[in-house]
C-alpha cells in the first residue's frame, strides 16, 4: 500500500516548503510482534500503564470491564485517525470496528501495511526487548527498508550473568560483549532510568568496587534477575562510554517500573560534564516532560542531543506544541526524529505521521510570518527527519 498522503498545509506557504518531505531514519525503535494481539489485549500498547488481560468483548460491543477505555487518549485518537484509512476503514471509526478489521486482515497484512504506510527508510533498534518480536532484518524486510541494531546495555550484562561461574568470569563476559558490540552494532542504550535513577555516582567505579558489585549482584540475583546494582549500572554506562558510539539513554516518561523524578535528565549534568573528554555523543530519549531542559542540554553541551520518540505518538493532537517546546533551545542539528514504536505497527506510523504533520505546521507558519526562509525550513527538517541520524550513526 502507498504512504498516506502529506500532511495537509497549515497556511498558504506550506505546501511550497514541503513538495516531497525527507525522508525518515527513526533512531530509536523496537521489534513488531509476530503474532497478535488480540482484541483484549491490544488497549495495553496503547499506553504505558500495567493493566491486566481482559476478557474480549462479544462481537460489534464495547467492552464495559473498566470505567475508561485507552483508546481514549491522545494515541488512541491519532490511531483511529491515521491507522483506519490504512486498514480500508474511515477515520476515527469505532475502536471495535477498527479491532475487528484488524482481527479480519491478520498480523502479517496489518503489520506489513502499516510498516509501509509510515515511509520510514532506515531503523535503528534496540534489540534488548524480549518477546516474540520480529528480528531487525525482519522489520527492515517487512518495512522495504533497512535496519540496524542497537545494544541494550543491561540486557548484554543479565546475558553474561546467566552464563557466568563468578564475578571475574562475569566481568569478563561483559568486557568481550561490549567490545563485540561495538564492532557490529550502531550505538549502545541504558535503560539506568529505570534500573537507579539518573541520580547516579557519574564518575568511573573503580575496580575494587565493580568486583564487589558484581560479587553482591551475582550472590543475590534470581534466575533471570534484572540488573539494578548502580555500581555495575555505572561500569556499564562507562565501558560504552570509552567505545566511543553514541549512547542512548532513556529520560522522562515510561512505565510505572521508574520514578518520573528520577528520570529528568537535567540529573545528568554531571554525568554529561565527565563525558565531554571522551566526545562520545549521549543522546537523550524520550524527555518528556523535560523535554525543555533536554533542549538546554543539547544547546550547551556539544556531545548531547535530544530525541523525541514516545513523546509525540502520545501527546497525538498536541503534539505540534511539543515539537515547537524542543525546537526553542535545541540546536537544530542536534534533535533527532524517532518513534519508540514496541509491539504493535501502529505507533511506527503515528510517530512518523505526527512528525510530518507537525513539523510541517510549524515550519510552514514560520515561513509564513517571514521569520523562516523556505530554503532553511527544508534544510533544518532533513537533519531533524534523519540527516543528523545518518551523520551521527555514521550510516
Amino acid at each position: 500500500m502507498a504512504a498516506l498522503p502529506e500532511p495537509e498545509a497549515a497556511g498558504p506557504g506550506t505546501a511550497t516548503v514541503f513538495p516531497r518531505f525527507p525522508p525518515l531514519l527513526d533512531q530509536h525503535c523496537h521489534g513488531v510482534l509476530r503474532t497478535g494481539p488480540d482484541r483484549a489485549t491490544f488497549e495495553g500498547w496503547l499506553t504505558e500503564a500495567h493493566i491486566p488481560q481482559r476478557p474480549a468483548a462479544s462481537p460489534g460491543r464495547e467492552r464495559a470491564t473498566t470505567s475508561f477505555s485507552y483508546f481514549d487518549t491522545q494515541l488512541g485518537f491519532a490511531v483511529r485517525r491515521w491507522c483506519a484509512p490504512v486498514l480500508g476503514l474511515e477515520p476515527h471509526c469505532a475502536p471495535h470496528t477498527y479491532l475487528e478489521r484488524r482481527a479480519a486482515l491478520g498480523t502479517a497484512e496489518v503489520t506489513g501495511r502499516l510498516l509501509r504506510a509510515a515511509g520510514i527508510s532506515t531503523y535503528l533498534v534496540d534489540t534488548g526487548v524480549p518477546g516474540p518480536l520480529l528480528t531487525p532484518g525482519e522489520l527492515a524486510e517487512t518495512a522495504g527498508a533497512e535496519a540496524h541494531e542497537i545494544v541494550r546495555l543491561e540486557r548484554l550484562a543479565e546475558r553474561a550473568a546467566d552464563a557466568a561461574r563468578d564475578a571475574s568470569s562475569f566481568l569478563a563476559e561483559v568486557s568481550d560483549a561490549v567490545g563485540e558490540s561495538a564492532r557490529t552494532a550502531r550505538g549502545f542504550k541504558s535503560v539506568a532510568a529505570y534500573r537507579c535513577g539518573l541520580d547516579f555516582d557519574p564518575v568511573p567505579p573503580g575496580a575494587a568496587e565493580i568486583h564487589a558489585a558484581a560479587d553482591r549482584w551475582l550472590e543475590t540475583r534470581a534466575p533471570g534477575g534484572r540488573l539494578t546494582d548502580p555500581v555495575l549500572v555505572r561500569h556499564l554506562l562507562w565501558s560504552a562510554v570509552r567505545t566511543g558510539l553514541p549512547l542512548q539513554l532513556h529520560t522522562g516518561f515510561g512505565d510505572p517500573d521508574l520514578r518520573l523524578d528520577r528520570c529528568d535528565p537535567l540529573l545528568l549534568t554531571e554525568f554529561i560534564r565527565a563525558v565531554s573528554p571522551y566526545g562520545t555523543p549521549l543522546v537523550l530519549l524520550h524527555c518528556y516532560p523535560y523535554h525543555r531542559g533536554a533542549g538546554y542540554l543539547a544547546a550547551v553541551f556539544p556531545h548531547v542531543y535530544a530525541d523525541f520518540g514516545l513523546t509525540l505518538g502520545h501527546t497525538g493532537a498536541r503534539a505540534r506544541a511539543v515539537l515547537a517546546e524542543l525546537l526553542e533551545l535545541t540546536p537544530f542539528g542536534k534533535l533527532l526524529f524517532s518513534t519508540d514504536a514496541y509491539g504493535i505497527p501502529e505507533l511506527y506510523l503515528v510517530g512518523a505521521q505526527l512528525f510530518r504533520q507537525a513539523m510541517t505546521e510549524l515550519t510552514g507558519a514560520w515561513v509564513e510570518r517571514g521569520e523562516w526562509s523556505h530554503k532553511d525550513a527544508r534544510r533544518v527538517t532533513g537533519l531533524v527527519a534523519g540527516g543528523t541520524a545518518r551523520r551521527l550513526y555514521g550510516l
